[in-house]
């Protein structure tokens, strides 16, 4: 069992940092409202506001500023201000028992799937893929459901996602139950042959990216198959493919196509069309909890994220 945080209570203080690219300035500051509305305070990291090219900073200092908020006791949580690129170059440096010794809410998506995945393995903690401050929570399309899922934060509660909220689409039925594990497709498969490669054994996998082509993403479910990735898994909850379209669709086959090639025939629930990655809304999950895969019905239970 994963060590899920303790929630958030009205009045705590998080802590924003940027552990990959640097933020737009203006929008982080525009989201901060939102958090004012959900009654927390907050505190930036030391390199929230530095540019190094594609990187908030360094990577000492981004680091840094990653031990800091989890070592600080005033900082309840932690959330990221963007994605973009750099996580995974500082992942061997991080000090995973001081995460496991101070566990906190940590949340963000997308480049930071290879934090949530390095602290999964070596700090057994429980954390949310969910939207970022700078580069979803302050655009004027931030859905409302998107905000209401910050509110698993403060309370626990399972989660259940139904067609209600978007059409889903069967590629493999069957029922499958285990630990939620995954992310972004670039990134899980940026680490195999790493000791952060992602453990599949066993686990529902989430899978998403933005601005893949279907060969491209063809090349990454290629190498999680060839790494034995798909065949361990339990099942597999697709979630969204955003900006997916192939410069010649002439001479493409469909992003569709390509899951149905790599997932249907494994003979594991697969289910498509969750809500979940570089899209509105975005359904914030927390990983490393326990979960439940109805490939037959289209519904996705997951436990708790929080104490």
């Amino acid at each position: 069992m994963k060590i899920r945080p303790q929630r958030l209570q009205q009045g705590d203080t998080i802590g924003i940092i940027a552990p990959a690219g640097p933020p737009n300035q203006e929008r982080l500051n525009r989201s901060l409202a939102f958090l004012e509305s959900l009654g927390l305070q907050w505190r930036f990291g030391n390199s929230v506001k530095n540019v190094n090219g594609y990187l908030a900073g360094t990577d000492d200092e981004r680091l840094n500023d990653l031990h800091d908020m989890f070592a600080d006791p005033a900082i309840k949580g932690i959330f990221c201000a963007r994605g973009g690129y750099g996580s995974a170059r500082f992942a061997d440096k991080i000090d995973y028992q001081l995460m496991q010794e101070n566990p906190k809410i940590f949340w963000g998506f997308s480049d930071i799937t290879f934090l949530h995945t390095a602290m999964g393995l070596y700090s057994n903690l429980v954390t949310f893929h969910g939207p970022m401050l700078a580069t979803n929570v302050a655009k004027e399309s931030f859905h409302e459901l998107s905000a209401k899922m910050f509110q698993q934060l403060f309370e626990p509660m399972e989660l259940h996602y139904t067609e209600a909220i978007a059409p889903l689409e069967i590629v493999s039925g069957g029922v499958a139950q285990g630990e939620l594990v995954g992310g972004n497709l670039s990134l899980l498969a940026s680490g195999i042959g790493t000791k952060f490669e992602v453990d599949t054994k066993g686990k529902l996998v989430l899978l998403e990216d933005v601005g893949v082509e279907p060969y491209g993403v063809d090349r990454l479910l290629n190498q999680l198959r060839m790494a034995g990735k798909l065949e361990d898994a339990a099942g597999f909850v697709v979630g969204d493919f955003a900006d997916a379209m192939p410069k010649d669709q002439d001479e493409s086959l469909t992003l569709d196509e390509v899951i149905d090639h790599y997932l249907r025939d494994l003979g594991k629930p697969v289910v498509k069309g969750f809500k979940i990655g570089h899209c509105e809304p975005h359904f914030a999950i927390p990983l490393g909890v326990e979960a439940k895969l109805d490939g037959d019905n289209r519904t996705l239970i997951i436990l708790p994220g929080v104490e």
